[in-house]
């Protein structure tokens, strides 16, 4: 039991962790918040900025280009003046809801 516990605590041994990962994903400041609007359908920039209190554009952009490269978020581009982009989860994206609802109970 000893050596089990050695291996799982280990620093080597977290790099393959589902949980460790999950959080190295999702964990950043701001990610969950985002998960969650986009869930109730808010998916424009500014709708982001007005409904999380304390993030500004800077960290906005940088979250969604984190969760994009992650695969959690696709963005669509509309063709119009002024530009218009929309943001929505993807199925990874959308497989965080479980989550955030377990977590709510918590």
């Amino acid at each position: 039991m000893a050596d089990e516990q050695k291996i799982m605590y280990s620093t080597e041994g977290m790099k393959a962790c589902p949980v460790d990962l999950t959080f190295r994903i999702i964990g950043k400041k701001f990610t969950v918040l985002l998960i969650r609007n986009m869930l109730s359908n808010h998916t424009r920039f500014n709708q982001f900025l007005e409904s999380i209190q304390g993030m500004n554009q800077k960290i906005l952009s940088a979250r969604l280009k984190e969760m994009e490269k992650n695969g959690l978020i696709t963005r669509k581009v509309y063709d119009e003046t002024p530009l218009k982009v929309e943001y929505f989860l993807t199925e990874k994206g959308l497989a965080i809801e479980p989550i955030l609802d377990q977590m709510a109970a918590f």
